[in-house]
């Protein structure tokens, strides 16, 4: 049996919604895929750009790619809708490939949610802009975003 992922469903406050949301941005700033694919069910479906995975041997070895090939990775996710089961977020993130190239990757991402808190389905859509490195706006240390940093609406992202 699977270990509960608070919050659970359903989603009945922003606040509970938007605590998800920040959990996910934290585990994904880890750069941990192992830790990452704990938040998803066994058999959870996604679809990642063109991507589509089932199950979370293939999230793991899909993220151990994306965050060799997305070097000093930081992401800010942020709540846009809730109900019930199901939570949709718009994010940004900074990334550089390995010839220093920099990046910045907006999306947006749908999340549906199992009665413990762990995602079953997952799609997200994603463009990448490229971006001079003297234009990057995300600076902290690798990892978790300080809780003082803006958001992506104050940063007018």
């Amino acid at each position: 049996m699977e270990h509960s992922r608070p919050p659970c469903p359903p989603f009945l406050t922003a606040a509970d919604a938007a605590k998800k949301v920040r959990l996910a941005e934290d585990a994904w700033n880890s750069r941990d895929p192992e830790k990452v694919a704990l938040a998803y069910t066994p058999d959870s479906v996604w679809r990642n750009r063109i991507n589509f995975l089932e199950g979370r041997e293939k999230i793991i070895g899909f993220l151990k790619e994306k965050w060799e090939r997305e070097q000093e990775y930081r992401l800010i996710k942020e709540l846009w809708a809730f109900h019930e089961d199901r939570i949709a977020v718009r994010f940004v993130y900074e990334w550089h490939d390995d010839q220093q190239n920099w990046f910045r990757s907006y999306g947006n991402e749908l999340w549906e949610f199992d009665a413990a808190g762990l995602m079953q389905w997952r799609v997200a859509s994603i463009n990448d802009m490229p971006i001079a490195e003297s234009d990057r706006r995300f600076f902290w240390p690798q990892g978790r975003r300080p809780d003082d940093h803006p958001g992506l609406k104050e940063m007018g992202l």
